[in-house]
């Protein structure tokens, strides 16, 4: 490819990981979805779609087999293919689950693990310069700890918090982990956007807390004071003065950009007795966004969206040309936006009981069906991308990332060790100079 392209247009590979039935069963994504034996057609795909960036990762559980101790057979392969293709993946290290050997998100010795884990990854692949240690921290935590459906199926205030905290870490140690093998790494947080409308005034309340606490996580990680509400909430469920001032310390924002994700299901509307239903498409991701870029102040990137093909065929297509029409609003309005994604690359299984049952059921929201055949929404993402490379970099406002392509680390590592060599070899006397030396 040559040249970094000055806007990140990407696809995914779901490899959402969580367990179901009290940790007893596993939802591997990966492995419902064919990507273990059609991972080489995947990759033709992406490239064939006209894509550099690939939200990609090996699947934890099956990589990470104990404290110090790896499989990297798969991500081997895989991301030597990658390396050969000139693909940037961005790295997803953790997709809703945890390895068994660690147990889940209440667990305080995952931070520290996944951290070293992550350290692991970047020292066998030093040419990989994005990442998304953590994906959907929020979310994650809601899942598992208060909501119950995955990982330790907990429903309470208290587990929140203990998830919260521990994924949140995590990222944090990870992406520190990460900077000290590659000190340009680029951290993508791919976070849901939620917004909370009040159905009526009793209802608003209830609705600020939400929006208050759906910016917990980006709060932590970013090293941002938490709302005062927030504070006590956290403070009455578990976590430390100490812990706080931990994620108070974190100053990483110079290495990240706020990947944000939206769906239809992304908006909420709140009764007065607290309980929600989904709103439907109500403000769109422009009038989202800003309120994410107002707190953050970031480089933003649209790190996922997807809709059902629906009866019609073409209801996926519309929401693409939908979403993209906002992603340009909001660049064209002011805020650094540096990618779109489409997620993932194929249909998906069983996300319409969220991962809840193991059913077998096939979403068809992918650019590709699992027998990998295009669909309509994957021939209009490929025309919008062929339409709009070219343009959006002398187009409105242009940011661009400091991007290493695979192609160039390899050269300029290689470019490096040569020059250590020829350093070492200049500095390390000969044989003869030693002799002449001890003779004088």
């Amino acid at each position: 490819m040559g040249i970094a392209p000055a806007f990140m247009f990407a696809t995914g590979i779901e490899n959402s990981i969580p367990t179901i039935q009290n940790g007893k069963v596993r939802v591997d994504e990966m492995e419902s979805c064919g990507h273990y034996e059609k991972w080489r057609t995947d990759f033709d795909l992406v490239q064939d779609l006209g894509i550099y960036f690939l939200r990609y990762g090996p699947p934890l559980h099956r990589t990470f087999l104990g404290e110090g101790k790896y499989d990297w057979s798969f991500a081997d392969e895989t991301y030597a293919d990658l390396l050969k293709r000139d693909i940037m993946p961005i790295t997803d290290l953790c997709h809703f689950g945890a390895p068994d050997w660690i147990g889940n998100f209440q667990n305080p010795d995952f931070p520290a693990l996944f951290a070293t884990y992550a350290k692991a990854f970047a020292e066998r692949f030093p040419w990989v310069q994005l990442y998304t240690p953590v994906n959907e921290m929020y979310i994650c935590a809601t899942f598992s700890a208060r909501y119950g459906w995955w990982n330790e199926q907990l429903t309470s205030d208290q587990a929140f918090v203990t998830a919260l905290k521990h994924i949140v870490k995590a990222n944090v140690l990870a992406m520190q982990a990460i900077l000290e093998v590659r000190p340009d790494a680029i951290f993508i947080q791919s976070e849901s956007s939620e917004y909370f409308h009040a159905a009526n005034p009793k209802a608003i309340k209830p609705a600020e807390i939400m929006n208050s606490d759906r910016f917990l996580s980006l709060d932590l990680n970013y090293g941002r004071r938490v709302d005062s509400e927030m504070f006590v909430f956290l403070m009455d469920n578990g976590m430390t003065r100490e812990e706080y001032k931990f994620f108070l310390n974190v100053n990483l924002k110079h290495n990240c950009i706020m990947g944000n994700d939206y769906y239809i299901t992304n908006e909420h509307r709140v009764a007065e007795d607290g309980s929600t239903q989904p709103s439907g498409e109500v403000f769109g991701y422009d009038g989202i966004t800003w309120l994410y870029y107002d707190r953050y102040r970031l480089p933003v990137m649209h790190t996922e969206t997807n809709l059902n093909q629906g009866p019609n065929g073409d209801e996926a297509v519309y929401w693409l040309w939908k979403e993209w029409a906002n992603v340009l609003r909001v660049r064209n309005d002011g805020v650094p936006m540096v990618g779109f994604t489409w997620y993932s690359l194929t249909d998906q299984t069983d996300w319409d009981s969220a991962l809840r049952e193991k059913n077998g059921h096939v979403n068809p929201v992918g650019l590709y069906d699992l027998d990998r055949k295009i669909r309509p929404v994957g021939e209009a993402y490929k025309q919008l991308i062929a339409d709009w490379r070219e343009v959006l970099p002398t187009q409105s406002m242009c940011l661009r990332v400091p991007l290493v392509l695979p192609s160039e680390y390899n050269q300029q590592w290689a470019g490096t060790q040569e020059t250590q060599a020829q350093e070492k070899q200049a500095a390390t006397p000969t044989e003869s100079t030693n002799a002449d030396t001890v003779g004088r």
